[in-house]
């Protein structure tokens, strides 16, 4: 028997946009000195999410002058972001603060507030632990259906790279998984709040 003819709908796309940012290599050595100065000067971390590292009290840090560019950077891949959301050249401040898991560390299950959020990996050596976006489909995790197929249950994880930056909606759920190594794992997560 011929399958009847009918329409496809595949609802509630959400996208998350990867971009590297390669051509700011040459800042990464001197940003993560900044950073390394910042956690010295204020070694208690803010807590939030993160587990067993650092995270800094400063949220402005893309507006101090010597990460201008990455600013510069995170607003263009916002704005392309934003086109494609249908906000065209929406007015915007990113709120930014740094994030580090030393060996063990990672961060628990959250979602931010604003637009969209991003985060850029600085550091993210062998071992660093992945960003995991849940499924915000809060019912399909009852289906029977675990993975990428169709009407599955699946959580997204996403290998950090050096270099790295990643956008998302701010409402979308995520955490790191523990960093195994020695070296830390450093990221500059942002948000998009309206103007």
């Amino acid at each position: 028997m011929e399958q009847p003819a009918g329409q496809i709908y595949n609802l509630f796309p959400t996208r998350i946009w990867r971009v590297q940012l390669n051509e700011l290599a040459p800042h990464f050595s001197d940003w993560v000195a900044a950073v390394d100065g910042l956690r010295a000067a204020s070694p208690i971390p803010v807590g939030g999410s993160n587990r067993q590292g650092w995270n800094s009290n400063e949220r402005a840090i893309l507006h101090l002058p010597i990460f201008a560019p990455l600013h510069n950077a995170a607003r263009a891949v916002c704005l392309s972001a934003f086109e494609q959301m249908g906000l065209p050249n929406p007015a915007f401040e990113l709120e930014s603060w740094i994030n580090i898991n030393d060996r063990g560390g990672y961060n628990i299950q959250h979602m931010h507030y604003g637009m969209i959020s991003g985060c850029f990996y600085l550091r993210a050596p062998e071992g660093a632990g992945s960003i995991v976006f849940r499924d915000p489909r809060l019912a399909v995790e009852t289906s029977y259906l675990k993975g990428p197929g169709i009407n599955s249950f699946m959580d997204f994880p996403i290998r950090p790279e050096t270099g790295m930056l990643l956008l998302f909606p701010s409402w979308l759920q995520h955490r790191v998984e523990p960093h195994n190594n020695d070296i830390p794992r450093i990221s500059i997560s942002f948000n998009a709040l309206w103007r």
